[in-house]
């Protein structure tokens, strides 16, 4: 979309002293306005630019700076003496905008563009320009196009340039210690100020001096230079991230190198070199005639560290890697006869997944030799199908650095014939002492008999659950029928007393068989199922528990029952499973408590729970019995009391409790007797089914 031509004024300009102080009102409307046009000028040119660009002040640069000059020329000025403009345009925008990667278009572009947000903003406030006025925006905008290409094309020729030799000298350099002086020297011979020049490079938690060229050159490398990371003006450039500039640098207190002080230096100036998030080592560049470098040379001093920073970064890779591959063979050397002994599969890969070193069981699996795998890539080995399923699971392991355990699979020799064997294998990076990825280490563990072992486990625990639930199930038929006749029996008028004592006696039986068969039932659900099922709804604990001790009481009248209730008893819970929790607990409680003594139960708050306590007097249960006491099948004495029921309840207690995402704890004492605990958080409504 082009742009729209500046806003015309409704009437021509007034005379000459009008058209002065429309000037004055010139340099007030920018400075009124100054915010806003960054604002207008900077979502202008996120509009035009079809790249990201920098945030905040890093984008904005030298253009407010711009604004403010601009404001104080159009006060100073008088239509008689025009304002000298090209003194206040800033040549720095341009180099600025080069190190961003910006061409020359796009540089007038920015500034063509802040003269139509002035131009845009003017209209919209209702400030018409005078003919004055735009002759000195227009006059501006173009000196700061034109100041900003001339530097832009200049430092461009002269970047080039250097960075040419650079790259130069890193093709003509084997190592290191050949190309950095190389470097130094490009850099001394390109900026006339820089009377001094220095590399650091990180050495694990230190920076040692590998090159350094012009004053104190000799005797820095003489007495090989070494400072920790967070040390001087260098840590201080560390820390930052930023390039640094120090003035009299001689007389500054963060640089105690006594040579600096010898020398005289006035400027120093230091860089960063960085790796992405890593870094790399700091350069320094030194003059003893200027007390600061000018932003051209420091903008070429960062590009040629930039660009030295990668072929340095490259030069220590391969010399690491080199030393990590001579060791690894070594290591995988030393492997041989551990791997022909060994009853376990084992394989080692480089990172390309060429097959370093494999012995005869892992080989076997493959159906080819040893000495087949070597130096082959794994789709060079296994099936296609296989190396479609492997492959992405090698590589992001050696990609992220975790391993992977215990993955299953299963093969049956050459060409899939003969028997399924299976297997687990366990896949690790292989790493140097420093913690780089050398390659890939497989183990392999054939647990086929294992697998026979866990399939026949598997088949008793299903035939044991099925009879449980045929059980269960099956047995509540005839049970029903048999509590039924005694109902019946019961309300017979003609039935002698002996008569009535078996009904009787029936009918307990009856019930205490159902209540078995309930808790082998819940035994099935929970133990195939993972769990008990619950059904959440809005109920108060202190009504279930004197309900259930209510019917208790009327089964058991010559026993004694004490309820004491506090606090908030309202939460989300299954109010049929908490019955079945508090019915179990004073089953409990009566077999194994003194007869001539009450079950207490209580139930109050505390803090985002709720507590369900059971007590009884009598004797305490052993500590051997207490460890296993929620299990299934399990019980808390022995004797008469022991067989009156299967052991089901408190383990079914313990899962109604974990099915509430609660708890159930123990204390048996002599003197104390035994008290049960749940502890039950008030939850939440079960969602909607």
């Amino acid at each position: 979309m082009r742009d729209q031509e500046p806003p015309q004024p409704p009437g021509p300009p007034g005379p000459s002293g009008l058209e002065t102080e429309g000037q004055y009102q010139l340099a007030d409307f920018l400075r009124r306005h100054r915010e806003t046009l960054l604002e207008d000028w900077e979502r202008a040119v996120r509009m035009r630019h079809p790249e990201p660009l920098p945030d905040g002040a890093l984008l904005r640069n030298h253009i407010p700076e711009f604004l403010d000059r601009l404001a104080d020329a159009a006060e100073q000025a008088s239509v008689e003496q025009p304002p000298r403009i090209p003194e206040f345009v800033p040549g720095e925008h341009g180099l600025q905008r080069l190190e961003l990667g910006f061409e020359p278009g796009e540089v007038a572009l920015e500034y063509g563009l802040l003269r139509l947000c002035i131009l845009r903003r003017m209209e919209r406030s209702g400030h018409w320009p005078g003919i004055a006025e735009l002759e000195l925006l227009d006059e501006a905008i173009d000196q700061g196009i034109i100041t900003a290409i001339t530097q832009y094309a200049h430092m461009r020729e002269r970047m080039l340039q250097a960075l040419e030799r650079v790259s130069q000298a890193a093709l003509e350099s084997e190592d290191l210690d050949t190309f950095l002086p190389r470097l130094l020297k490009v850099l001394m011979e390109t900026a006339v100020a820089v009377d001094g020049a220095s590399i650091l490079l990180r050495e694990g938690e230190q920076l040692r001096l590998r090159a350094a060229e012009g004053l104190g050159a000799e005797q820095a490398l003489a007495e090989g230079l070494s400072l920790p990371l967070d040390q001087g003006l260098t840590g201080k450039v560390i820390a930052e991230g930023q390039p640094r500039t120090v003035r009299s640098a001689a007389t500054h207190p963060q640089l105690g190198y006594e040579p600096v002080r010898e020398l005289g230096l006035r400027a120093v100036y230091s860089v960063p070199l960085q790796q992405g998030e890593t870094l790399v080592g700091v350069a320094h560049m030194a003059s003893r005639t200027v007390f600061d470098f000018s932003e051209s040379d420091k903008l070429l001093f960062r590009a040629m560290v930039t660009r030295a920073t990668g072929f340095i970064v490259q030069a220590e890779l391969a010399e690491r890697e080199r030393l990590i591959r001579a060791e690894a063979q070594h290591s995988l050397a030393q492997l041989d006869t551990l791997l022909k002994a060994s009853p376990v599969g084992i394989a080692f890969l480089d990172q390309e997944l060429r097959y370093l070193r494999i012995n005869e069981t892992l080989a076997s699996i493959h159906g080819h030799s040893v000495e087949y795998h070597r130096g082959k890539l794994i789709r060079e080995v296994v099936p296609g199908w296989v190396a479609d399923l492997y492959e992405p699971l090698f590589r992001r392991i050696l990609e992220t650095g975790q391993p992977v355990s215990n993955h299953e699979f299963i093969s049956h020799g050459p060409d899939c014939k003969g028997p399924a064997r299976y297997w687990l294998g366990n896949y690790y990076p292989v790493r140097s002492e420093n913690g780089d990825v050398l390659g890939l280490g497989c183990v392999v563990v054939d647990i086929t008999p294992q697998k026979a072992v866990e399939a026949e486990l598997r088949r008793s625990g299903e035939l044991r659950e099925q009879l449980i639930g045929v059980l269960g199930h099956d047995l509540r038929n005839p049970l029903n029928a048999i509590s039924a006749s005694a109902f019946l029996l019961q309300r017979t008028e003609d039935l002698s007393e002996g008569a009535v004592r078996a009904v009787e006696r029936i009918r307990k039986s009856a019930g205490r068989m159902a209540r078995m068969l309930n808790d082998i039932l819940d035994f099935a659900r929970s133990s195939v199922g993972g769990g008990l099922p619950v059904l959440r709804e809005r109920v108060n604990l202190h009504d279930i528990a004197r309900g259930t001790l209510e019917e208790l009481q009327v089964t058991h009248p010559g026993r004694r029952f004490e309820l004491e209730a506090r606090g908030d008893g309202w939460g989300w819970w299954d109010a049929d499973r908490l019955a079945q929790v508090v019915g179990n607990l004073l089953s409990n409680a009566l077999h194994h408590g003194r007869p001539d003594t009450p079950v207490r139960v209580e139930v109050r708050e505390e803090g985002d729970e709720v507590l369900l306590s059971v007590h009884n007097e009598g004797e305490p249960i052993p500590a051997e019995l207490q460890a296993t006491l929620f299990q299934p099948f399990r019980r808390g004495t022995t004797g008469k009391a022991a067989t009156r029921s299967v052991g089901l309840g408190l383990y079914i207690v313990r899962q109604v409790a974990h099915a509430h995402g609660g708890e159930v704890e123990v204390r048996s004492l002599a003197g104390e007797g035994t008290t049960f605990t749940v502890h039950l958080p008030r939850g939440t409504p079960s969602p909607p089914v």
